[in-house]
This record gives C-alpha cells, structure tokens and sequence, in this order.
C-alpha cells in the first residue's frame, strides 16, 4: 500500500477568468477536481495556487499565482524545503491562454527530468517535442477562440447600441432597476447637479452635497469626485449611448436609447463642452499667459488662492509672481493674504488684508458679469454654423447610402469619409462651445448677486461657484506692494490690484 512518501509531492493550479458572485465557487470546484485528479495518479497535492477573477488572455493582466507557481516549479521545491515534482490543472486553458506562457511554464517543469503534469484525463509527456508543439498549437488556437468571442461580444454591443437597447450591467444611477423608468430622488439630484455645474458650481462641492444628503452610487458606496464625473460625462443622461469615448450614430445622427432622458441633449453637450475646456492659465513673470493650469480638484476654503499673485520686483529686476497664501488670525476673526517665505519660494515681504481682497474683487467680477450679460443679451443668436453642419451631415448620409447600394468603391467612400468625419465633429464640437456661451449668457446676472452675498446657506453661492466666476473673469490679479509707514499696510488700495482679464 503507497504511503505518503510514496505520492508525487505536486501544486494545482486553478483560475477563473470571471467571478461576478465574488464567492469562488468556479476556483473552489476546480480544485475539488484537481484532488480527485491526484489521488487517481497517485500525487498528493502540497500546495494550492489560484487566480480568480483573473483573465489569461489579457496582456496587462497579471497572475500573480501563476508567476509565483513558475518560480516554485522552476526550482522543484517550496520555501519550506518541501519538494515538487509537477503540477496539476483541470484543463490547460485554466493555466495558459497565451503562447508565451506555455513556454515559459514548459521551460520550467521540463528543467529537471521526471517531473509530471497533468489534467483531468491523465498525465501528460511535456518532455516529447510532439507533446509541447501541440501545447503550443493549442494556446495558438486558445488566443484565436478568445479573439472571435471578443469580437462576437463587441458586435453584439454595439448592434444592441445601434438600436437604441438599454445598456447592460447593472443600475445606473438616477434611473430603477428596470434602468429604463427613472428614480425620482436621483433624477432630480442629477438635474439640480447639472444645472448648478454648468452655472459654476465646482464638482467637489456637488459631491460634498450628495454625501451630507446621503445619496450612494448604485453599489451603495459613497460618491467621490471620479465616479460623479464620469457619470455626467455619460451622455446617457439625454438619451444618447456611447461606446469607448464615441457617440452611437446612424447615419450621423446619435442614436435615442429607449430609456427615459434625465437632462437635455443641449445641456449634455454643454457639459462636455465644460470639461474639455475649463481650465485657468499658469502665467509668466511678465504676466501674459502661458500653459493651461491644473483642473482644480481640491475645495478651496478662501476665494482667491490661486488667482493672486505677488507683484513686488526682486532685486534682479523680476516680478516675484508668487501664488499668495491665506494666514488666518482665529483670535481676531482676520486673515490675510501673504507672499510664502524666501526658503519656501517666495519673498516673503508682501500681505494685504483678506476680507477688502475678497470684497474688491467679488464687485469686480460681479459688475464684469454684468457688463457681460448684457453685451450676450445683444449678440446671442442661433449657432452660425447650423447650416453648414446640416449640410455636412446630409452629404455623410449620402454616402453612406451610396456604399451599400455598391455605388461607390471601398476605396473612394473610405477617402470621402476621412475627410467628411473631422469636420463634421469639428462643427458639432463648435456647436458644442457656442451653446455652453449662450446657456451662460442667459444666466441671471441680478440673481447671481443677490445669491453671493445672501445669509441663507441653501441660497448661497458655495465657494467653489464664487471661485469659477472668478476664475471666468481673471487670468490672475496682481496684488503691488504699498509703501513704507503712514499705516500703508493696513490701507487698502485697490490701484495696488492689476487684473489680468480674460478676453468676453
């Protein structure tokens, strides 16, 4: 009778490519397999390796097992000293997908002879040269299958796409389980949301919100800035579907889903309009522009962080051009508005008082607002380029017409196109930024003052929505140093400030 000594000391290895369920089970029962495998070849098993919800056909997918089971394999023996002699998989497809991984793992159990492997038919001679050819054959073939039913996948997407089908997968937020009738509660919140953020209003400040009220994602997790971007950058939201960054057209024309719109396409499109081009500019010593800033993620607590900068000449005849920071007297109930520190980048020798800053320039953005609105009240129109995008699209249909009708070569539809496609999304884009202008021209300049000074904290503009306007206005703003003595600190003068404006 075999003892234990007398067993093939091997590993399994087991994975699953998906597991939606997150409870093993598919891994679970392959190793039930794979102790039935060991005991009907004689192998006692001495170490489990497994990867579960793991693809094997994916480049940028790491098996972190895998690797560690090549190592062990490689050197015939665990960490312990306790030696391996194979390894035992239900099927090669669970251990290799990828011709390169077939060698590698070949390579490492072939290393030293007498070692075995095998799936649950029988043990398998990897030393044959026939034997590896078909294994490498078959991970070949294994790629190829992988290939056709990612293809298959992606057609039935889009074909679902194309006729407007709900999408797949699980609830998106702000529509019930059945994701085509919406959620009262989330629709509106989305509403309200896309509303406020088209007027300014900063995301961080609207996820803020959602988490004092309570509103989770549909997985029940809490709402961060990320997921609520991508999220309202969805154009679901008016209807419209979207696959890897491109809209679902026919015949140039977005496709309407069949589920219930939340927001208009108009203000979709203002949305994207938002977030390709909000952005403030880093400038130079002199003060003219120069690079695209950041997007600004964090919550600012103080309006003008960021927007003032320190004015005084150094020695070498150069503007400091330090960002100022705020530094808060709790006790007085003051703060003030400082260049940092020489050791910190700055120079240390410039700081006004915050509250008359502040009170400047709000009236100062306020009244540029007001001149604003009513120059855009005067101006704004229908979009210029309506025409030409209507005609655009009507030759795009044509010739779509024409290629399945065979009227025209492969190779002169797909010359038209290359040039009909860019223009086309050149004037949709412009149309784009044209109705983000006039959806802000419309804005109620009298109502925008009333809400940046209002007590009430539901009615108040926010401080991320202060700083947008500020931001709409101003480049920077350039705070000059006063003179020496006669309390010239204390004074404030507001000749000191030079704007940098943004051109209407």
């Amino acid at each position: 009778m075999a003892t234990q000594r007398d067993l093939i000391p091997v590993v399994d290895y087991v994975r699953a490519s998906a597991d939606k369920a997150k409870d093993e089970h598919t891994v679970e029962d392959q190793q039930a397999v794979n102790e039935q495998t060991a005991a009907r070849l004689g192998c006692r098993i001495v170490k489990r390796f497994k990867d579960n919800d793991k693809s094997a056909a994916k480049d940028n997918v790491r098996r972190d097992d895998f690797e560690a089971m090549l190592k062990v394999i490689r050197v015939g023996k665990l960490a312990d000293g306790t030696p391996v002699s194979g390894c035992i998989v239900v099927a090669d497809d669970r251990l290799i997908r990828r011709a390169g991984d077939y060698e590698r793992f070949v390579d490492a159990i072939t290393l030293e002879e007498g070692r075995v492997y095998a799936d649950a038919r029988g043990f398998k001679d990897l030393y044959s040269e026939d034997v590896e050819s078909m294994g490498l054959m078959g991970a070949v073939i294994s790629r190829m299958e992988v290939k056709k039913m990612r293809r298959r996948v992606r057609q039935w997407h889009r074909g679902r796409a194309e006729k407007g089908a709900v999408p797949t997968g699980g609830r998106a937020f702000g529509w019930k389980e059945d994701r085509v009738t919406l959620d009262p509660v989330e629709a509106a919140a989305i509403r309200k949301a896309v509303g406020e953020f088209i007027g300014g209003r900063s995301l961080n400040s609207i996820v803020k919100e959602w988490q004092e009220r309570g509103l989770k994602t549909p997985r029940g997790n809490d709402w961060t800035t990320s997921p609520t971007r991508k999220m309202l950058a969805n154009p679901r939201l008016c209807g419209w579907r979207m696959i890897k960054g491109e809209l679902v057209e026919k015949d140039g024309v977005p496709v309407e889903g069949e589920w219930e719109p939340i927001i208009s396409t108009e203000q979709w499109e203002a949305l994207r309009a938002i977030f390709e081009t909000r952005k403030g500019n880093v400038l130079k010593e002199d003060g003219s522009v120069r690079q695209p800033l950041p997007r600004d993620h964090t919550e600012h607590r103080y309006l003008l962080t960021g927007v003032l900068r320190c004015g005084r000449i150094l020695p070498d005849g150069t503007m400091c051009n330090t960002k100022l920071r705020v530094l808060n007297n709790r006790k007085r109930g003051t703060f003030r508005y400082f260049c940092k520190s020489k050791a910190q980048g700055g120079c240390g020798a410039l700081a006004r008082r915050g509250d008359k800053l502040e009170e400047f320039v709000s009236e100062a953005v306020l009244a540029k607002l007001e001149e604003r609105g009513a120059v855009a009240a005067r101006e704004v129109g229908p979009w210029p380029g309506q025409a030409e995008l209507e005609e655009r699209e009507g030759q795009m249909r044509e010739l779509r017409d024409r290629f399945r009708q065979r009227k025209i070569t492969n190779e002169l539809f797909f010359q038209l196109i290359e040039d009909l496609e860019p223009e086309i999304a050149r004037l949709r884009a412009d149309r784009a930024r044209y109705e983000l202008a006039a959806q802000q021209a419309e804005r109620d300049v009298t109502d925008i003052r009333r809400r940046w000074y209002s007590e009430t904290d539901d009615d108040r503009l926010d401080i991320s929505q202060k700083r947008t306007y500020v931001r709409e206005c101003f480049h920077a703003i350039i705070v000059h140093p006063a003179g020496k003595g006669n309390g010239s600190r204390s004074k404030f003068d507001p000749d000191l400030l030079e704007p940098i404006w943004r051109e209407a």
